[in-house]
């Protein structure tokens, strides 16, 4: 038995929104780094990854690390400094 999906018809309200802007720059950094190990599997097949490579996924890791504490300390005001 196949199930029809209904289409999706409900718009982002503006606290969505508002939420996505506010967790974009986390999600830019978790975007990074996926992108640096697509680029370290994609390295497998042609050598092996370069210092470089290396180098980019560590820095994008550290992004990921500090967008996910500044995140926490612009949400949660206990926590800021």
């Amino acid at each position: 038995m196949r199930k029809h999906l209904a289409p999706v018809t409900a718009e982002p309200t503006a606290a969505d929104l508002a939420t996505i802007e506010t967790e974009w720059p986390l999600i830019a950094a978790e975007l990074d780094v996926l992108d640096a190990e697509i680029t370290l599997i994609y390295a497998e097949d042609h050598g092996g990854p370069s210092p470089l490579d290396w180098r980019r996924l560590r820095r994008a890791e550290a992004r990921v690390t500090r967008a996910a504490a500044d995140l926490t300390t612009r949400t949660d005001p206990h926590r800021a400094a």
